[in-house]
């Protein structure tokens, strides 16, 4: 597979020095416009960190082209030679999921080109990412032998529900990590992370490019490696677009679900899970004034329960959608989605897309009402509650994952014969 790094002469202008001992890719578009202030950060960053010899900061500009060589400024590490390189704009063909799994492909083939001992990603908007994220970031791999380091964000009770819905506590019951971001965006490698990913997309199938980040954290598990935590504060995120939340849905679940099926000879093996170390302090954040609009919600779940059964029974038991339809009749302040069901329901549909039953764009988009169902549920329970009830409230949900397990393995192993 041909990856887009930094141009050859490029790359042999940092071989000649020795290679480089860090790669930091800053990939959101607010750091992106202004490579000086990636500049800035990285080497702030550097300053707090043990020997580093040679950093190679990747900037998401569209210029693919090296910045002017600029002096170290007063007081930086004089040992220390950072070099400044631009990514290729997009291609018009691109959706933006591509060209973001483009990107994340094209630093970690740079990080694994010139022997970086750390790779650190950051791809949150410039709102939210400090030179403090980079240290979080790779520190642990860099001082304290970690292979990957996965984000922890302080986050408000409606924000970042497809991850706490789905994404984290799938990844936990079945690698047996608990990870409160599996997804990211923002990762410390290793590089023996680095090669062990290349060397899985080099024998990818055509088409399956895009789950390189999905399988991040996955690989690290299946592997046996070192993985923590760092706590990097609040990240800002743009508003949920309600009006394209089928697309995301199924260009955030495609990728993953193609790894579930890449990895379920490994995956299966594993019972239990174990918390990851984690490191820095947890910030509070001010009161969430965020509103969400249950009863559109609750509308579009029952609106689905009369026009998707056809396509949900392709994929879904016939004592789920039984369950679905008792609560598609319940009135809105007695509307609770079981956490069983909701389990049984993201399982179902990881085997759905699995067996290619039906197109999985179809397949995925058609989830978006049961996935609306879960947000007014989860809204009108945790309406007046803290963080520690959040905590608590999604803990249960996690556990239900682990405790659904032997249902999706089961299902996997015997899609046909088993039948709840």
């Amino acid at each position: 597979m041909q990856l887009d790094v930094a141009s050859q002469p490029e790359l042999e202008q940092i071989a000649q020095l020795g290679g480089a001992d860090l790669v930091v890719g800053i990939l959101a578009p607010g750091h992106a416009g202004e490579p000086g202030n990636a500049l800035a950060m990285t080497r702030e960053a550097v300053a707090g960190l043990g020997k580093i010899a040679r950093a190679v900061v990747i900037c998401n500009n569209g210029t693919h082209n090296p910045e002017p060589a600029t002096a170290e400024p007063a007081g930086a590490k004089e040992s220390t030679a950072v070099f400044l390189f631009g990514l290729r704009a997009a291609g018009t063909a691109e959706t933006p999921q591509e060209s973001w799994a483009h990107a994340y492909r094209s630093v970690i083939a740079t990080g694994e080109k010139v022997g970086a001992r750390a790779c650190g990603v950051i791809a949150s908007q410039r709102e939210s990412a400090t030179p403090l994220w980079i240290y979080r970031l790779v520190q642990p791999v860099l001082e304290l032998g970690f292979d990957l380091v996965a984000p922890r964000y302080t986050r408000h009770r409606m924000e970042g529900l497809l991850n706490r819905s789905i994404l984290s506590p799938l990844h936990r019951a079945l690698y047996g990590e608990q990870l409160q971001n599996p997804m990211g965006p923002d990762f410390g490698l290793s590089g023996k992370l680095l090669q062990r990913l290349l060397h899985q997309e080099s024998g990818s199938r055509r088409g399956d490019e895009s789950s390189l980040v999905a399988s991040i954290t996955s690989t690290a598990a299946c592997g046996g490696m070192l993985v923590c935590e760092s706590y990097l504060g609040a990240r800002s995120q743009q508003p949920t677009d309600w009006v394209n939340l089928s697309a995301l849905i199924a260009e955030v679940l495609g990728p993953v679900f193609l790894d579930v099926e890449r990895g379920a000879a490994s995956w299966q093996r594993i019972r239990g899970s174990r918390p990851a170390p984690g490191f820095g302090s947890p910030q509070v954040l001010g009161d969430d004034d965020g509103a969400a609009d249950v009863r559109h919600m609750i509308d579009s779940f029952q609106l689905g329960a009369q026009t998707l059964q056809d396509v949900w029974s392709i994929v879904l038991p016939p004592a789920t959608l039984l369950e679905i339809r008792k609560l598609s009749r319940l009135p809105p302040d007695q509307f609770r989605m079981p956490d069983e069901l909701w389990v049984r329901i993201v399982y179902d549909f990881a085997l759905g897309h699995r067996l290619r039953i039906i197109s999985r764009d179809h397949l995925l988009r058609s989830l978006t009402p049961l996935y609306l169902g879960w947000i007014a549920s989860y809204a009108l329970q945790m309406e007046a509650a803290g963080p520690a009830e959040i905590e608590a409230r999604m803990e249960r949900l996690a556990r239900a994952y682990e405790a659904g397990k032997p249902y999706l393995v089961s299902r996997w192993r015997w899609p046909d014969r088993f039948n709840p």
